[in-house]
């Protein structure tokens, strides 16, 4: 409860060196400790709560709650607060209890404001016509909808609608900073809402954002960063003299190193350093530490890209209305470039200079090489690098979200619909290529780009073997379901339940989901049967949810066609046929990827090791940075999976040649 203050109160604040326009504007909690208000001024509305605790500073100084050298104007403050030291004012906050706030120029809010809720963001062409709304609850999906299906304009502007509806709710003349907040050395803030348990250190100017803190998985602002029309999702860390206006920052993501961007979306888990973004789509796990790396107008998503690193989306006629996509998983190597427009494949990996405008997205797991300015694909190739498969078992333990109220739904798996389709239509077209042109051709002519002999029949085993592990794969977890604790295989339960997920599947910033369930909800949008915000990301986790039913229907399918089989009519030795060829491929990829990684450990690798001795001390300083070949942890792993996925094999060829 507050209180007003007495005349004899009034003078001891007096005494202390505060004053006040109108001392009656200005409440007490009851229980109010005095003795820790001095060199305040107070004007407008003021609510102070009390001061009990104190703050256990870094070194061991000790510093008790209360206010000191500053200016409040209609500040509400909560218990148990420390505010000192601030240089000019603070003005329209309610400040919550618990925080610590010292060496501040000036916090306020400066009329009505939505604290960079429904700024519109220019992705992927700078000129416009793919802004993206950002408000607190956006999530990499909503974002791709806006972004990607400009054709349909009724789900635009639905969308579009429900930005505006949490826009509307978030705007405010009076801004919060939230319980157990840090704001220390501190220049800026204007229009600011402050989460729980959010740190600003050192922060040069924040203008007309939202810091989503919380509890469990706090917001930092580090040394030096500005920032203009902006949100930051929990758990993330922007830090160094970072610079970002009109972005979004999704959770537990990474900026920092003199980091810069503009109009752009960065979504869970990027870690983006040193470099340039400038109206980018960089979906979940997008990563560049390089100085030299220029990311612009491109739709990116578990990407890693190499120093110096660039596209162009400006050929100097029209203006920078170019774009490009660098379909999940793919990687730029050092030095690479790409002109706009283009479309890299999944998991593919670019090296060199390709102003060819290549469309690569049907041949997945690629080299695209530059020879002589002219680009080279090496199809599947990827499939058996070390590399490939170690992104994907690092990405879910790199998943710094809190379990609770992730906002991005993310599918990790390497093989799924969404690859494995682009593999099938790429192995058509090897085949394709191969016949036309004759199978001793020295070099293939694919969209811009040319392949050579050994690359097609290579690739062409690559994507067979993939297919036949996925498949296999898949056929093993439908197992699993329809067999009794006897070993009896139900043959009547191997069709799918459901005719959802049979066809084309789509990766949306990280969830891969059948095309039709997702066309089907952008028609409820439209129709109005789903009306909010909630409805729709309740609709997309129950897709999430249901991926693997989804994906055994589409599998199902494919299982057929790429086995010959006939619906309704398979037995238990076909299906055992398909579990050796399952077997045999899983442990031929597995064996590639062994001796992928044992070139890390060949005499080559080892130059520079021992660098004033002879080839014995070369050895030895080798094996004492990093380990014997047999001992490396993915070696152990490789062996290991061999191991596991041999026995899998021979228990279900057991149960199923009984």
């Amino acid at each position: 409860m507050y209180r007003s203050l007495t005349p004899a109160e009034i003078n001891q604040l007096q005494q202390q060196g505060c004053s006040a326009e109108d001392w009656s504007q200005l409440s007490v909690d009851e229980a109010i400790s005095l003795q820790y208000i001095r060199d305040v001024h107070f004007s407008g509305v003021c609510k102070l709560g009390k001061f009990e605790n104190s703050f256990e500073m870094p070194g061991g100084l000790c510093k008790h709650s209360g206010l000191s050298h500053a200016t409040f104007h209609n500040v509400t403050i909560g218990d148990n607060c420390c505010i000192e030291n601030i240089k000019n004012y603070i003005a329209n906050y309610n400040i919550e209890s618990d925080c610590y706030i010292e060496n501040v120029d000036i916090i306020l809010v400066d009329g009505e404001t939505s604290f960079g809720n429904g700024v519109d963001v220019a992705v992927l062409n700078e000129t416009g016509g793919r802004e993206v709304t950002i408000h607190d609850q956006l999530t990499a999906h909503e974002a791709y909808l806006e972004a990607m299906y400009r054709h349909r304009p009724v789900l635009i502007e639905k969308l579009k609608a429900m930005a505006a509806k949490r826009t509307a709710e978030r705007t405010s003349n009076v801004g919060t900073i939230g319980t157990h907040s840090l704001i220390v050395g501190t220049s800026y803030l204007k229009n600011m809402y402050v989460g729980p348990y959010c740190k600003i250190e050192g922060a040069g100017r924040l203008k007309n954002g939202s810091l989503m803190s919380r509890k469990e998985s706090p917001v930092h602002i580090g040394y030096g960063v500005i920032a203009d029309d902006f949100i930051v999702q929990d758990g993330s860390h922007v830090e160094d003299n970072t610079t970002l206006s009109r972005v979004y920052v999704g959770q537990a993501c990474m900026l920092g190193h003199g980091y810069s961007a503009s109009d752009s979306l960065f979504f869970c888990n990027c870690q983006e350093e040193n470099g340039e973004a400038c109206a980018i789509f960089a979906g979940p796990f997008t990563v560049t530490h390089h100085k030299s790396t220029l990311l612009i107008a491109g739709i990116f998503s578990f990407m890693n890209a190499g120093s110096g690193s660039n596209q162009s989306n400006h050929m100097y006629k029209l203006g920078p209305i170019h774009q490009g996509a660098l379909e999940r998983g793919a990687k730029t190597a050092s030095d690479s470039y790409i002109l706009w427009p283009a479309r890299i494949g999944a998991f593919s990996l670019v090296m060199g200079r390709h102003s060819t405008n290549a469309d690569t997205s049907q041949m997945p797991f690629s080299y695209l090489i530059e020879k002589k300015g002219e680009t080279f694909i090496a199809p599947a190739v990827n499939l058996r690098s070390v590399g490939t498969v170690r992104d994907a078992q690092k990405w879910p333990k790199r998943d710094k979200r809190c379990k609770e109220g992730r906002l991005d739904m993310v599918n990790f798996n390497l093989l799924s619909p969404y690859t494995i389709d682009k593999m099938v239509h790429g192995l058509e077209i090897l085949e394709h290529l191969k016949s036309l042109s004759g199978a001793t051709s020295d070099t293939y002519s694919y969209q811009s780009a040319k392949i050579s002999n050994n690359s097609l029949h290579r690739g062409i085993e690559l994507y067979r073997i993939a297919i036949t592990k996925f498949l296999g794969n898949s056929l093993i977890s439908r197992l699993e379901k329809i067999t009794d604790a006897n070993g009896k295989v139900n043959l009547d339960r191997l069709a799918p339940s459901s005719t959802d997920g049979l066809k084309d599947w789509i990766d949306i910033a990280g969830l891969i989901a059948p095309h039709t369930l997702i066309s089907k909800l952008m028609n409820d949008i439209e129709s109005g049967v789903v009306a909010s915000a909630e409805e729709m990301n309740a609709r997309l986790a129950d897709i999430h949810a249901n991926y693997y039913e989804y994906e055994w229907t589409w599998a199902y399918q494919l299982m057929l066609k790429f086995f010959n089989l006939e619906d309704g009519k398979i037995t238990l030795s076909q299906l055992a046929d398909i579990v050796t060829k399952w077997k045999d491929a899983v442990i031929g990829l597995d064996k590639m990827l062994y001796h992928d990684a044992q070139k890390e450990f060949s005499l080559t690798a080892q130059t520079g090791f021992g660098c004033d001795g002879n080839d014995s001390t070369t050895l030895k300083d080798f094996e004492q940075v990093r380990g014997d070949f047999e001992s490396n942890s993915f070696v152990t792993a490789v062996n290991e999976h061999i191991a596991n996925k041999g026995a899998l094999g021979d228990k279900w060829l057991a149960i199923l040649n009984a």
